[in-house]
């Protein structure tokens, strides 16, 4: 994956929800999750920052000892513009690594590691704040297809939106238990 597909996720999420920026309908739960709407965006936001780090200083063992702090009082507006930014500078970071560049994620991760990792918590948390606010949205089936060749390889055949959604505890597939623990698969051997 690669920086094309970063921005493409993010500019998607922005797309979706951006007309959607009445604050008060953001403090309701996003899908699942514990978080609220509003919460679940700064989330993608610190992570595809967080992603961007690691790749621009490369730690071998860790991740850097930093965050991403949004006022309280921002407007979600606001929110998705510093969403658009931290996708911009993972995107920025996978652009300007070499394909050999490792940094750690859990183990070394490469560059389409970071990608793929920053598209699917987009996608992902996207399809989480469209339930909570009563949007009608699937992620894109080439993102969802990609996201799943690279971080979920063994996951079974079938429409990538809904394997997707499945191999992350949001779905069901027809034959298959609900999976309820999950983990992606960034790091190399």
């Amino acid at each position: 994956m690669s920086s094309k597909d970063v921005e493409r996720a993010v500019d998607e999420m922005v797309r979706v929800l951006a007309p959607h920026d009445n604050d008060a309908r953001w403090q309701a739960r996003a899908g699942s999750l514990e978080w609220s709407c509003r919460r679940t965006a700064v989330h993608v936001a610190h992570d595809l920052l967080a992603y961007a780090g690691q790749l621009a200083a490369r730690p071998a063992n860790a991740y850097l000892p930093f965050d991403l702090a949004v006022d309280p009082a921002t407007p979600v507006r606001d929110v998705l513009e510093v969403v658009s930014a931290c996708g911009r500078l993972l995107g920025a970071a996978v652009a300007a690594a070499a394909p050999g560049d490792r940094a750690w994620h859990w183990g070394p991760c490469d560059p389409a590691g970071f990608a793929a990792m920053g598209v699917a918590e987009t996608l992902l948390h996207t399809h989480d704040i469209t339930r909570g606010l009563g949007i009608t949205w699937l992620p894109p089936q080439d993102l969802c297809a990609a996201v799943l060749e690279r971080l979920f390889p063994d996951t079974p055949h079938g429409d990538p939106v809904q394997v997707l959604l499945w191999s992350t505890g949001r779905g069901d597939l027809p034959g298959r238990p609900r999976v309820t623990s999950w983990l992606w698969k960034a790091a190399l051997k």
